[in-house]
């Protein structure tokens, strides 16, 4: 159960990796708890109960260790590489666009978010422009969320977009785990001309039974060195261009 709260929704196949059992096994289990009420079964998986605020909370998720830390700054120091003055970037949620934040920081751009992380790491600076997008409170994931925040990107046209990541599969499907991010998500590709997936190497194959986005819609791609090189073909052969740190 506390891998599929931490999930919000996640697969028999997942679940049975990580727990070194067989999928006969977890659907068994997932079936008892569905009876009892304890999640909701779906094909191929399970749902937390209840709802849409389920997934990891923004201070769980920041407590990465210390490698995973230096691995997440690398990867945000080379993507603020990336943007040129004058350009509107968006910016998911998560720690590394956090951390991609401060490396902007006294930058002559446009930042648009939905992540009062960022918010915090930006308020203060006068040299970015920063326009915050509406929407319901969700506390624990320290952002803005819901319909009225995809409603807002429908009036947003960014340059790029900087976006996170639950995980990458093997095929360079982009997944996440959190239900209520990926429309959120998928608003954000439509509202982006250049879609720059940030993903540290741990993300591969990472977590996430929920798919955002397929490796076409990426343009380019910023990873450690040392990630998963048969995911990166199937990027650079799907037209994205990888960038490592």
């Amino acid at each position: 159960m506390q891998r599929v709260r931490l999930a919000g929704a996640t697969s028999v196949r997942d679940l049975a990796a990580q727990l070194g059992v067989s999928p006969s096994t977890i659907r068994r289990d997932l079936e008892l708890l569905d009876r009892d009420g304890t999640l909701t079964r779906v094909r191929g998986g399970a749902l937390a109960n209840p709802g849409p605020d389920t997934g990891p909370p923004f201070a769980r998720v920041a407590g990465v260790d210390e490698h995973d830390e230096h691995d997440e700054d690398a990867v945000a120091a080379r993507a603020a590489a990336l943007v040129r003055d004058g350009e509107v970037v968006l910016l998911d949620l998560g720690t590394t666009t956090v951390r991609l934040a401060r490396h902007l920081r006294g930058r002559r751009v446009t930042v648009v978010t939905s992540s009062l992380a960022v918010l915090d790491a930006l308020r203060d600076d006068h040299a970015v422009e920063l326009l915050l997008l509406g929407g319901m409170l969700r506390r624990a994931h320290h952002s803005l969320g819901g319909v009225l925040t995809e409603e807002a990107l429908r009036h947003v046209c960014a340059d790029r977009l900087f976006l996170s990541a639950g995980g990458v599969r093997a095929d360079g499907q982009v997944t996440d785990t959190t239900i209520a991010e990926v429309p959120l998500k998928r608003a954000m590709i439509a509202a982006a001309g250049q879609v720059v997936l940030l993903v540290d190497r741990h993300k591969f194959p990472g977590t996430g039974a929920l798919r955002v986005c397929g490796p076409g819609e990426l343009d380019v791609v910023v990873t450690n060195t040392g990630a998963d090189p048969a995911t990166l073909r199937v990027f650079t052969g799907s037209g994205a261009q990888v960038v490592t740190a």
